[in-house]
């Protein structure tokens, strides 16, 4: 078969950011270029061909050169103008995303972002209708989905291993430290309300999604915020307030019944397997997932515990779990979910994290502050276009 490469010319906006850079171009793009390209099987391989925009010009000509890559520019509205750029990928702060996706997909751009999507319910509904009037592709990283660990734990509902599933356990976060003695592990605007920052509109799209994928789609919130540590240290070593939320402690009713139970937080210690773990309880069996590991106790194998507080554990618990085998190869999911959007955009694969995926969470993060402040349960609708 004849191969004819296609050059796909990516304006990847935000890569100076942790995850945009890590993650969406050296494991995701990079890596692709580095396995020859994408290819579809079709006799095309797909070339990926990244334009890095951002604000910081000697930044974005730095991890150019680094890299072996010709293209950079600060300035949005001349790259989105070339019709030689097909897609626009958007990793910058959230505050910044919505403008910025507004202007690509006027230009007709295919559309493939980082969430939330939008600052508001609003703003990622409409972001969705213009997406489709305009007629472009469009996706949203959901990469908790591409999870070894969560690949595993979809394996199990979907092999029915769980019976009637009760409820969803989920601990996630770790000590981000406050930036005056040790340097703090994420930017400080995520501590900034103001600037867009907060746990609850970072961490709960997460939770719509995978809760949505695995188990049903959420039908109620109710969160308990905190801002845990008040005062830290930014990038220059200057003290400032935080005002968003550093924890968030959430209940959600999922569409069958079953109860997730989630608590997010940059501001405790870790004492489990994993920066996060899931842990299902169903009437036939019971699993418990990390970023990579999975492991199960099925009824037969359930041991009878007593509650007895006189007497040191009989029991070894953890030791009673069994480990679910890989059966397969795990791919970077960041890279994953990158070659499923270039195929539903270049070979009309189907592809069902879009921008109204998208909305949804942002809507759960809205309604989740709203629960938030006002101490009550609130209902989640569905929404569409």
């Amino acid at each position: 078969m004849t191969r004819e490469t296609t050059v796909v010319r990516i304006a990847m906006n935000g890569v100076t950011g942790r995850m945009g850079h890590r993650q969406h171009l050296l494991r995701s793009i990079l890596a692709l270029r580095e396995q020859g390209g994408l290819d579809l099987g079709d006799g095309t391989v797909l070339w990926p061909e990244p334009i890095l925009l951002g604000r910081r010009a000697h930044a974005l000509r730095e991890i150019a050169e680094r890299h072996g890559l010709e293209h950079v520019s600060t300035d949005l509205d001349a790259v989105l103008a070339d019709p030689s750029v097909d897609i626009y990928f958007d990793a910058q702060v959230t505050a910044a995303r919505e403008e910025a996706i507004r202007k690509a997909i006027a230009a007709g751009k295919h559309i493939y972002t980082e969430k939330p999507t939008a600052t508001g319910l609003d703003g990622a509904l409409e972001l969705a209708r213009l997406a489709r009037e305009k007629g472009v592709r469009h996706g949203v990283v959901q990469d908790k989905l591409f999870l070894p660990g969560l690949r595993k734990l979809k394996r199990l509902v979907d092999g029915g291993f769980f019976g009637r599933i009760l409820s969803v356990r989920g601990e996630f976060g770790y000590w981000v430290f406050e930036g005056d003695w040790q340097d703090a592990q994420r930017p400080s605007w995520n501590y900034r309300a103001q600037d867009g920052g907060g746990i609850v509109v970072d961490m709960f799209p997460h939770w719509e999604y995978v809760l949505h994928e695995l188990f049903g789609r959420v039908t109620s919130v109710q969160a308990l915020t905190a801002t845990h540590i008040p005062r830290r240290w930014d990038e220059h070593g200057k003290p400032y307030d935080a005002t968003a939320d550093d924890a968030a402690y959430g209940v959600f009713e999922l569409d069958g019944g079953a109860i997730a139970q989630i608590n997010s937080s940059w501001a405790v210690r870790v004492n489990r397997d994993e920066l996060v773990e899931f842990q299902v309880d169903g009437t036939e069996g019971s699993a418990v997932a990390g970023l990579r590991n999975c492991r199960i106790q099925h009824r037969g194998t359930t041991p009878k515990p007593v509650w007895n507080p006189d007497i040191p554990a009989t029991e070894p618990f953890r030791a009673q779990w069994q480990e679910v085998p890989d059966n397969g190869e795990f791919d970077n999911g960041f890279k994953a979910q990158w070659e499923l959007f270039l195929r539903h955009v270049y070979a009309d694969a189907p592809y069902r994290w879009d921008l109204l995926a998208g909305a949804r969470g942002v809507q759960l993060a809205e309604l989740g502050l709203k629960s938030a402040a006002e101490g009550r349960r609130i209902a989640v609708p569905e929404i569409t276009l």
